[in-house]
């Protein structure tokens, strides 16, 4: 638990790094400051006299306190080397492989991993964000939250380019910002596999995608590629868009899609935004008497290590996880020492199983 002199200078810190008090300011008084925390002046002093030989402020003699130009002084951490890596999930899915490639690469080098999540929240990528910036890592690898939407902490990532803090993305990007990105072909991807469906006789599909990520979006965009090659059936097409914060439960998701089921012009194949959602998708159509693929075919997304071992086995776009994480650790070690970079987007191979292996008579 943080002691009351760590809440006092955390809350000052945080302040200062999100801009609330910007260089120059001055801050409140000591007397202020006392009251606003519920702590006692000594306290209130130790922790702006840290803050002092930290460079985030400094003092004038009868004039109080002002926010020093903490871009420009040295970081205040150990020698250690560190990379910061914030992904929207740690624990489960494809964000594992991911960070075991990162780790492999780096650690060749004498850099150890400080990892945060974000939850896809706006909120706790600020922290994320903070914290990395607190600590002085010396580059970071970064997937956007709800990349698709405007970036919600666009001064942090400025503050992050000013410190001049190597930095890459994973996965996606966002939009106004020129840090190098890796991503999978998204949009193309997506297309072999709706064009897949189409070729086992497939009309009526339900594409289901999230809309506030650029993957969502370039899926989606995919599924349109596919249905404007074959405009003759493109009618009998249908579209469930979905936000992150519907991903709670997936309740709401999965009683859409059940609606459609239940239609009497239901589809016959379903192309769902991930492997996770396809999986949980599987469970839904057998829970109706439905069967999996002769009644209704079924694609996900990114090769999650459980597609290939369920049953049905689940046909999807192939996410270089590992790779994808030991090119971002290269990238990032290139942009450490200077060196120019380049995007990379990977082509996703469409692994063929038993969930869409069928031919509609």
């Amino acid at each position: 638990m943080d002691t009351k002199y760590d809440i006092v200078k955390k809350g000052l810190r945080d302040d200062i790094l999100s801009g609330k008090y910007a260089i120059g300011d001055k801050l409140p008084t000591e007397a202020n400051l006392t009251e606003q925390y519920g702590v006692s002046r000594y306290t209130v002093r130790r922790a702006t006299s840290d803050l002092e030989q930290e460079h985030f402020l400094y003092r004038v003699q009868g004039g109080g306190m002002y926010v020093d130009d903490w871009n420009k002084a040295p970081a205040t951490t150990s020698d250690n080397k560190v990379i910061g890596v914030i992904t929207t999930h740690l624990a489960d899915y494809i964000f594992p492989e991911i960070i075991s490639g990162i780790d492999r690469v780096i650690s060749d080098e004498g850099y150890s991993l400080f990892i945060s999540n974000t939850h896809n929240t706006y909120e706790r990528e600020r922290q994320s964000l903070m914290r990395m910036i607190e600590t002085g890592v010396n580059g970071l690898i970064i997937e956007p939250t709800m990349s698709a939407l405007p970036n919600a902490n666009k001064d942090l990532y400025d503050q992050i380019r000013d410190l001049g803090i190597p930095t890459v993305f994973i996965n996606s990007t966002y939009e106004h910002f020129d840090f190098p990105y890796l991503e999978v072909d998204d949009t193309n991807s997506e297309a072999d596999l709706i064009n897949h469906l189409i070729a086992q006789g497939h009309e009526r599909i339900l594409g289901v995608f999230k809309v506030d990520d650029v993957q969502g979006a370039h899926r989606m965009q995919g599924f349109y590629k596919a249905y404007q090659q074959h405009p003759a059936i493109a009618l009998h097409s249908n579209i469930i868009m979905y936000q992150s914060n519907d991903e709670a439960s997936n309740a709401q998701i999965l009683n859409k899609i059940e609606t459609h089921l239940e239609a009497a012009d239901r589809p016959t194949a379903l192309a769902l935004y991930n492997d996770a959602l396809a999986i949980q998708t599987i469970d839904l159509v057998k829970s109706l008497g439905l069967r999996v693929p002769e009644d209704i075919a079924i694609v996900g997304f990114d090769d999650y290590a459980m597609s290939h071992y369920m049953t049905p086995s689940l046909t999807t776009a192939r996410h270089p996880q590992g790779k994808m994480g030991r090119d971002a650790g290269r990238m990032l070690l290139e942009l450490i020492k200077g060196h120019p970079v380049e995007n990379v987007r990977y082509d996703s191979d469409i692994i063929i199983r038993d969930s869409s292996n069928h031919h509609v008579n």
